[in-house]
């Protein structure tokens, strides 16, 4: 785990919180936007098209709401 940093941490025993482990928000971010993206990738070509019409349509919907 030494190219996410964690390195220091499991080799001494050390956690950066008190509540056994550090939590990194960026890290958390990054996953979620990778696994977002491998799920949207993974569908079929129907729910894509109807995906993005609705994500046409909603911002129509606010555009017009603004």
């Amino acid at each position: 785990m030494l190219e996410y940093g964690n390195a220091v941490g499991q080799a001494s025993g050390a956690t950066g919180s008190g509540s056994g482990g550090s939590v990194d928000l960026w890290v958390g971010i990054s996953h979620f936007i990778s696994d977002a993206a491998a799920r949207v990738s993974a569908l079929p070509p129907v729910a894509l098209v109807l995906l993005a019409a609705a994500v046409v349509l909603a911002g129509l919907f606010v555009l017009k709401r603004l």
